[in-house]
């Protein structure tokens, strides 16, 4: 009889899981507390360690022919005048491919469609892991239970898993963002396939989809809980002196397709990914602001070296200590780096600092802003053949 793994949660960072750990010959099972998946979530940006990723996981494929390259864009101020632009190109030849947008819909249903049959059930909750042994672990839902090898949990910043095995972790705390993003209901005429505008205390964003779509973002400094009646017409109050497409975006939206939520975060760094056999993945291990556009790649760097230390290692104990000496270090650092991003972008309030911060941007050459950029992208993943 082979191995046996639960995954709990089936976001991009649990379905990376559990297709790296079937490659490794495992048998698992995917446990989705949602009982419809309604895959929500707008966009995702993909960058080369995220894509490399899938590529190990065999998908990258079909990832990238759903989306569309960020060749154009880069940051820009209110008005409109350009504080820095990026170059897809330079970053394409520097490590072989620029970023990549998709609906986050679309990228879940390619990573669903690699799953064996049967191994996604939904509308499951798991309400206890439990350590039964040197090695089994014991996974309940409501009134049935399974018993595993391993258990990965996949299971999101709230995760219960991570409460229950961690107990003296202070876990989530609010960001200072809050976030409300939507995709276009059609196709908009947009200059750039990329943008960011940072404001005081205010961003917007946008990428473009193949199909003349766009996400949209916008990320505002607020109390936590604030929530508008009518998102909408509050974001083309906040935003209408702001150059194009911004209003233009607001106004291809429906208004019950905007998503409102508080960016929130694990900034006390987890002791340990591990806990007996069972390991955390994702934002159930290092939830971080989106302001690098890393945390979906890291889930899918968390995936494949989880899956490989699981082929490499003749124990899964020996495993999972790789697993989390591999991934903790690097995963805490890029969540380190997205909030200092955040502080010095969007978060960033005062006059005097945002007119000196404009300014250094400015002056900062191209050539050192992909640098680094690279520092985030260029990870090479361990081999799941």
């Amino acid at each position: 009889m082979g191995n046996t793994a639960v995954v709990v949660g089936g976001g991009i960072g649990g379905l990376a899981a559990a297709i790296g750990l079937h490659r490794m010959g495992w048998d698992v099972t995917v446990l989705e507390r949602s009982p419809v998946l309604e895959d929500a979530g707008a966009g995702i940006s993909l960058a080369a360690n995220g894509l490399r990723a899938l590529d190990e996981l065999g998908v990258g494929g079909a990832v990238r022919d759903a989306s569309r390259g960020q060749y154009t864009g880069g940051t820009r101020a209110p008005r409109g005048g350009w504080l820095t632009r990026m170059d897809g190109s330079a970053l394409e030849r520097a490590v072989g491919t620029p970023i990549m947008g998709i609906p986050r819909s679309a990228l879940h249903r390619l990573l669903r469609e690699r799953l064996p049959a049967g191994s996604l059930e939904v509308g499951t909750e798991v309400t206890a892991v439990e350590q039964v042994g040197p090695g089994t672990v014991r996974v309940d839902c409501g009134t049935t239970a399974l018993e595993a090898d391993l258990v990965v949990a996949a299971d999101g910043i709230g995760s219960a898993v991570r409460r229950r095995v961690l107990p003296g972790h202070p876990g989530p705390v609010y960001s200072g963002s809050t976030v409300l993003r939507a995709i276009t209901e059609h196709a908009v005429e947009v200059q750039a396939d990329f943008e960011l505008t940072w404001g005081r205390g205010a961003e917007f964003g946008h990428i473009a989809f193949l199909d003349g779509r766009a996400e949209w973002h916008a990320v505002l400094s607020l109390p936590a809980g604030t929530r508008f009646a009518d998102p909408l017409t509050e974001l083309r109050r906040r935003f209408r002196t702001w150059h194009d497409p911004v209003l233009a975006l607001l106004d291809a939206t429906r208004p019950e397709a905007v998503l409102h939520h508080d960016v929130n975060e694990l900034r006390t760094p987890l002791p340990a990914y591990t806990v007996g056999r069972i390991a955390l993945l994702g934002d159930a291990a290092h939830a971080m602001t989106p302001n690098l556009g890393q945390g979906a790649c890291q889930a899918l760097e968390d995936a494949v070296t989880l899956a490989a230390a699981l082929g490499a290692e003749s124990t899964v104990e020996a495993a999972l200590a790789r697993y989390d000496a591999e991934r903790r270090p690097r995963s805490q650092a890029v969540a380190g780096a997205a909030r200092q991003a955040g502080r010095m972008g969007q978060q960033l309030s005062h006059p005097l600092a945002v007119a000196l911060r404009n300014t250094a941007m400015r002056l900062t050459p191209s050539r050192a802003a992909t640098r680094m950029i690279l520092r985030h992208h260029a990870w090479v993943p361990p081999s799941l053949n």
